[in-house]
């Protein structure tokens, strides 16, 4: 055989490889972005259904309860099936269900269209999240690069969508992004080849075998770290605009707000590259103590802080956030058997999701009591019991690695 022969199919693969991280990443955006497009729309519903903005804006519950409860059931079937048809299944049933919302002409059928936008929505962190994974080379760029095409679409879904409604009508801010969707599915059923039955990733040598007892030792941690992390990144994306608005004063007018709002996101995904980077020169484990304490200090700062400081105890507060979605997810990639990692995602995803109900009542609650000062407060707590997980994750692991270093380092006989 010649090197020719061997070198052709090593560079089909790569070429796959690439081309399914870019339908990855696209994914990602599209998913962040389509959750919140009901949001921004159902401003100008009122008078279409003539319904309360409240009664109109709890139609958008059922989106997010399907999104973080069909997580679960989403990552044990691609388990078990197939991760690829998943993700088809993702692009052009979200793609769908879009289509069905524009169409909707009553109340009840928007409500039932939402809710299956929600349930598509979900198939993608617990599904592309281990894809995107078993696909990297190197882990902290590639899930850095992931994270921020995410957070891209986080960005724009409010600003894209408003221009969407306010040009061609709210049922196209539906439309065009369910086609896009449809498309882009189209795309990758016919240029991401099948991986037929479903089988287990190799273990690479960016994977850690643990024995049972400090596996689930350490994926519990994992799960509690979900909700306190859950509850500090609803809590201040939730917030950050009317934190802006309450503590720098000076009457800014709103769109300035939403503008400084903006920058104080992108910190995050600058953030996020860093952390990528990060990865190659640090261990992640310890990376997950630091990011961990740099998320305490932003968030107490922040409680005290008002004025124009105010942004940078914010813009430190959201970097520490963002980086420490991508980190986590380096390190439980890590530490947990590549054929669990769907179910455990799953887990995680489902955690952190479902967490943005709890912390949306809890705020509204906050509020009434003590005001912003209360709702810092707490969420430094939070951030708090946060770093104290981290930090347990930090010396269980931490053993794990200097075992495996000594190893590595005795010479062979």
């Amino acid at each position: 055989m010649s090197i020719a022969d061997i070198s052709a199919p090593n560079a089909a693969a790569e070429v796959h490889r690439r081309r399914s991280l870019r339908f990855l990443n696209f994914a990602h955006f599209l998913d962040h972005f389509v959750i919140l497009i009901f949001p921004t729309v159902v401003l100008g519903l009122e008078a279409v259904y003539r319904r309360s903005y409240g009664d109109l804006l709890a139609l958008s519950t059922a989106a997010f309860t399907a999104f973080g409860l069909f997580a679960l059931p989403c990552g044990w079937l691609a388990d078990h099936w197939s991760r690829r048809n998943m993700m088809a299944i993702y692009f052009l049933g979200t793609g769908l269900s879009c289509i069905a919302v524009g169409l909707t002409q009553g109340f009840h059928t928007l409500a039932i269209a939402l809710f299956a936008v929600g349930l598509f929505a979900a198939i993608y962190h617990p599904v592309g999240i281990p894809m995107v994974i078993d696909a990297a080379v190197n882990r902290g760029r590639t899930m850095a690069w992931n994270g921020v095409w995410g957070n891209v679409g986080v960005s724009v879904a409010a600003g894209l969508t408003a221009w969407i409604t306010a040009t061609f009508g709210w049922r196209s801010a539906f439309f065009i992004p369910g086609a896009v969707f449809l498309v882009t599915g189209m795309a990758y059923i016919a240029l991401v080849p099948k991986d037929g039955a479903h089988h287990a990733p190799k273990v690479t040598a960016q994977d850690v075998t643990l024995d049972r007892k400090l596996l689930f030792a350490v994926i519990g941690l994992f799960m509690t770290l979900a909700m306190s992390s859950g509850l500090v990144f609803n809590a201040l994306t939730i917030t950050l605009p009317k934190i802006v608005d309450a503590r720098i004063g000076h009457d800014l007018p709103l769109a300035l707000v939403g503008a400084l709002s903006t920058l104080v996101f992108l910190a995050g995904g600058a953030a996020q590259l860093s952390i990528g980077r990060a990865v190659e020169r640090i261990q992640p484990h310890y990376l997950v103590a630091g990011v961990a304490m740099l998320q305490l200090i932003g968030v107490v700062w922040m409680t005290y802080a008002t004025g124009w400081i105010l942004l940078v105890s914010l813009a430190v507060a959201i970097a520490a956030i963002y980086a420490q979605v991508t980190v986590n997810d380096i390190v439980l990639a890590r530490y947990t058997p590549p054929k669990w990692r769907g179910r455990i995602y799953a887990l995680r995803f489902f955690i952190i999701f479902t967490s943005a109900g709890p912390a949306v009542w809890g705020i509204g609650k906050l509020y009434d009591r003590g005001g912003f000062n209360l709702v810092l407060l707490t969420t430094a707590i939070v951030a708090g019991i946060y770093a104290l997980n981290s930090l347990a994750i930090t010396f269980l692991v931490g053993g794990v690695e200097g075992r495996r270093a000594r190893a590595a380092a005795v010479p062979a006989e």
